[in-house]
């Protein structure tokens, strides 16, 4: 079975995570190979450190069985569509030659998530031109489509991907996050320290409702499919 890869970017290290973390699980238990890029460090976020993010990070991966998670150390509230990023993210397409990419949809209340999906498009589409020089002038890559999971958005999906039998992993995955996910004395209030786990799970039941699976992920696409048959 020929299992081509999968990349998936994030704003921060825990974006994958709430969006598609048990459709990873899935294909990773089937043999695909998978990269998680995370384009900042997440320096500015109200708990944890840069230190510790990377420590989850590396766990949260393991369970979900990626091999590989890289950061390309963007300034944290400076994603801007600026050239010298958009060509780091063409080089991070041309090496790993996905079959598709994932990042966040790009309507949500916080700004990074997105601008990583305006990025990540402008990126797509520079990555498949010969001309296109990137830092590690790299061959060009034409990625089949872009696929982008909720964080924060109520958007209908367009597709859903049946995930209850991996469903578990994904909690387990966003609780190798403690530092954002669970609340201690030392914690800065925010939305994640307040049941957000919880949330997601029941956005993602609700999906599942909708599908008529127990656990469904949610996924938005610009692009047109054709069939030949149904």
């Amino acid at each position: 079975m020929n299992l081509e890869n999968w990349l998936a970017f994030g704003a921060h290290a825990d974006d994958v995570e709430i969006g598609m973390a048990a459709t990873i699980k899935q294909e990773t238990e089937r043999g695909r190979e998978i990269v998680i890029c995370d384009l900042t460090e997440a320096e500015l976020s109200s708990n944890g450190t840069v230190h510790i993010r990377k420590k989850e990070a590396k766990e949260a991966a393991k369970l979900l069985g990626v091999t590989k998670r890289i950061n390309l150390q963007l300034p944290d509230r400076g994603l801007y569509l600026q050239d010298d990023y958009i060509l780091k993210l063409v080089s991070v397409i041309r090496k790993h030659k996905p079959q598709y990419v994932f990042a966040p949809y790009w309507i949500d209340r916080h700004p990074d998530h997105g601008n990583c999906a305006r990025l990540v498009k402008e990126a797509v589409f520079s990555a498949g031109i010969k001309n296109v020089k990137d830092p590690e002038n790299l061959s060009a890559h034409k990625v089949k489509n872009i696929f982008y999971y909720l964080i924060n958005s109520t958007e209908k999906p367009h597709l859903f991907v049946n995930v209850s039998s991996s469903y578990f992993s994904k909690i387990d995955a966003l609780k190798a996050y403690p530092s954002q996910f669970i609340k201690t004395a030392e914690s800065v209030d925010t939305p994640l320290t307040n049941g957000y786990i919880e949330r997601v799970e029941n956005r993602d039941k609700l999906f599942g409702l909708e599908a008529g699976v127990s656990y469904a992920e949610g996924f938005i696409t610009e692009q047109t499919y054709i069939t030949n048959n149904l």
